[in-house]
């Protein structure tokens, strides 16, 4: 094999017998080529690629489409079915919760246990001891036995003695980095050391933002096949079509992807001195399947609310934001009775439900005094999005007085489902930080009634 290539899949294909009923296996076993029991599954099949020393590659990919299979294949804890897998170099691997660790064991034993599994001695693990204890900051719990750790505490350990043997190759299954901010940044700042020093990171994320900041080159699996293969942004990108696509379009999806997506291992995205080219910026699109799942329509007093969205400047509809762009969140408020102090209103929340910041048309102070039944509202918020790469949701609400008492006359709750794409070299922290201006227009007298930016 090259040397300057230290992983090198080809053809390769994993199949597992599957049986409907445990004592089915012994049956086969007894009825070996006479009948058979099992039904053949491939995890994955037919998948080829190479990785160069140095490299980062990301692998991402649905639920069940092999990602974590392939990586075993590629560590040696899988026997391939067909073809094979050449990786020259020392290789360390982060594959599951406790790999590697006896669970009888302290901290301490399973420093030596799973460090001499990763090919260092004794005198070269006694060598490292103390700086993988520090770097794992565990403190007392290091003697204790690992069974009492927590996960957080388990990753912690296995990363930091799997960074501390200084491996030719590292691979690593969903837990890139474990714990708070400040270790995950110590986390990511020893990658990037050992990446400057030739390392090979071969990884398998659900995090965009760590395929994006963090790889040269990304490969799709779906359904066990190698999918697209090529620049991070552009993976990403198709991956969350692949998502958020329904079930009878996902076909669809796939033709698009490997339409538009060059699968060729040649593909260069460094320039003659080895440096990221810099891509044009992306735009911001529309993933028809992506759709909130968590909606909640109040109860209506009055009024209701219709046709949430986001829109870009020029009337686009979106739900996938690129940040630092301007774009529209509008819905149609229709009165079913005559209303009074009216106010419109929306939030932004995260995944979590933690409210990342909202507007409301009018003060507490200056709404609108009368809207009469039948009247039409078009709402619209213009907002530059400040919000850093992640999933957010959106409600909307209209407040006013009903029945002598102000109350929400409608609100849906998690009304649209956004995603803003991950920056190529992202330097904010926190969640957001965002200018809004905001427009209420009386459909019928076709004139603003509110017009405010904050």
């Amino acid at each position: 094999m090259c040397s300057d290539i230290t992983i090198r899949v080809d053809n390769i294909g994993k199949c597992f017998q599957m049986y409907r009923k445990p004592h089915e296996r012994l049956l086969q076993s007894i009825f070996r080529g006479k009948k058979t029991y099992y039904k053949d599954f491939w995890a994955i099949r037919d998948i080829s690629f190479n990785v160069n020393r140095g490299e980062t590659v990301g692998i991402v990919g649905r639920n069940g489409s092999g990602k974590t299979t392939l990586l075993q294949l590629i560590c040696g804890t899988l026997a391939a079915t067909k073809g094979s897998c050449k990786v020259n170099g020392r290789v360390a691997a982060l594959l599951a919760l406790g790999a590697g660790f006896n669970p009888e064991y302290s901290g301490e034993e399973n420093i030596h246990l799973y460090a001499s599994l990763l090919g260092l001695s004794k005198q070269e693990i006694s060598k490292r001891y103390s700086s993988i204890c520090e770097f794992a900051d565990i403190g007392e719990f290091i003697s204790q036995p690992v069974k009492k750790y927590s996960s957080g505490m388990y990753m912690r350990l296995a990363f930091s003695v799997a960074v501390h043997v200084e491996p030719h190759i590292l691979i690593i299954d969903e837990a890139l980095a474990v714990g708070d901010e400040a270790f995950q940044r110590k986390c990511y700042a020893r990658l990037e050391k050992l990446k400057e020093d030739g390392m090979t990171l071969l990884f398998v994320s659900h995090s965009a933002s760590s395929i994006i900041n963090l790889c040269d080159r990304a490969l799709l699996l779906e359904k066990g096949k190698l999918l697209a293969s090529g620049q991070p942004k552009s993976i990403i990108s198709a991956y969350h079509k692949l998502l958020f696509a329904p079930a009878s379009k996902v076909e669809h999806v796939i033709q698009e992807i490997q339409k538009s997506l060059n699968l060729d291992e040649s593909q260069d995205i460094k320039n003659k001195h080895n440096q990221r080219i810099k891509l044009p910026k992306q735009k911001a699109y529309y993933i028809e399947g992506m759709q909130s799942k968590s909606v909640v329509y109040y109860e209506s007093k009055g009024a209701e609310i219709s046709k949430p969205c986001i829109t870009t400047p020029e009337g686009s509809k979106v739900n996938v934001l690129c940040k630092g762009d301007r774009y529209n969140y509008s819905y149609k408020v229709t009165f079913k009775q005559d209303c009074l102090r009216v106010r419109f209103g929306m939030l932004i929340k995260t995944i979590t439900g933690i409210e990342v910041g909202g507007f409301a048309t009018s003060s507490i102070h200056n709404p609108i005094d009368a809207i009469q039944t039948g009247s039409q509202y078009h709402v619209n918020f213009s907002f530059i999005c400040r919000l850093n790469p992640g999933v957010y949701f959106l409600n909307a609400g209209a407040k006013g007085v009903f029945d002598s008492e102000e109350t929400y006359l409608h609100r849906i709750i998690d009304a649209i489902m956004i995603r803003v794409m991950p920056e190529e070299e992202q330097k904010s922290t926190g969640i957001v930080d965002f200018e809004i201006k905001t427009q209420v227009q009386d459909l019928q007298k076709n004139c603003l009634v509110d017009d405010i930016t904050q």
